[in-house]
């Protein structure tokens, strides 16, 4: 798991609302655009999911998508590095902190209740079986008097210093940065690759989907019902594909001048409800690009241009 306090609590909230719906993750799947390995790398920390999978959890398990995102956006500034600065958070937010004006940090840092109360939710944990008993119990013990609550104690102290060190570090991402500073980063910093780089990779793995980079030069629905996409990743400078509503081995074909044709096969029924991406093509332009289908069954191919 990435370490972080913002991307430990936001998987424990993923596999929270999870738990309520009831799905497997091939539940999850087929009811949203994300894939079972996906959902297995969301809900176990392993890679920040795209906003857009949230608030499908959060949709599914009719939860509103408040409490959530707030934890989205601290993990994603784990991922990024914009969480992290100096050699504590909670240091260097209380540097920040002295330089702006009284009370304006606590009534700039919107989702510090939110992650304050995530906490003791995440922390919910039943105590495992088997647990030797506290050194020192004695006969004392055995009579019925309690040893001192010093794990319990500890357990509430460290709640509390992890509540007051997120209220910081969500206090200086938020309120009291200075111009330079408060500018998140570029999008070419937050993709995982660009150009030549992206060419057979996936585009939701490397950052390249994101709403604010993303185009769609050219769409259509084809004669048998199939929607297809060509979208177009204006930071990555690569290619893709997208088809809703396939059949059983339907097929798609995304090619780009100079580039190698990538393509995707709706394999079961799964494929078939959700989205189903190619993998990218480079492409230093959104023009000259072509997307097909190739119906199950052998029918005649359907392509849309940009």
């Amino acid at each position: 798991m990435r370490e972080g306090v913002g991307c430990s609590l936001l998987a424990a909230g993923l596999r929270e609302l999870k738990g309520r719906t009831g799905l497997s993750l091939v539940g999850l799947a087929a009811r949203t655009p994300y894939s079972k390995s996906s959902w297995e790398r969301y809900l176990n920390g392993k890679k920040l999911p795209p906003r857009d999978a949230v608030e499908a959890l959060c949709r599914l398990a009719e939860e509103p998508a408040g409490r959530l995102l707030a934890l989205w956006e601290l993990a994603d500034a784990d991922w990024s590095g914009r969480g992290r600065s100096g050699t504590t958070p909670g240091r260097g937010a209380a540097d920040a902190a002295r330089r702006g004006p009284a009370g304006e940090t606590a009534a700039r840092a919107p989702g510090a209740a939110v992650i304050a109360e995530a906490l003791p939710r995440a922390a919910a944990v039943p105590p495992a079986e088997g647990v030797p008993p506290e050194e020192g119990a004695g006969p004392q013990a055995v009579a019925g008097r309690k040893p001192p609550p010093r794990r319990g104690v500890a357990v509430l102290a460290g709640a509390c210093v992890g509540v007051v060190a997120v209220v910081m570090v969500l206090a200086f991402r938020d309120g009291v940065r200075s111009p330079s500073e408060g500018a998140a980063p570029g999008a070419a910093e937050t993709t995982g690759c660009r150009g030549a780089a992206c060419d057979g990779k996936d585009p939701e793995s490397m950052y390249c989907d994101r709403p604010e980079q993303l185009v769609t030069p050219a769409e259509r629905t084809a004669a048998g019902g199939e929607h297809l996409q060509i979208r177009y990743g204006t930071v990555c400078g690569a290619v893709w594909g997208r088809l809703r509503g396939g059949r059983v081995g339907d097929r798609i074909e995304v090619s780009a001048p100079g580039a190698r044709p990538r393509s995707v096969r709706v394999r079961d029924r799964f494929d078939a409800e959700g989205y189903l991406v190619t993998p990218m093509a480079a492409a230093p332009r959104s023009d000259g690009i072509r997307l097909c289908l190739y119906p199950a069954g052998g029918g005649p191919r359907e392509c849309v241009t940009g």
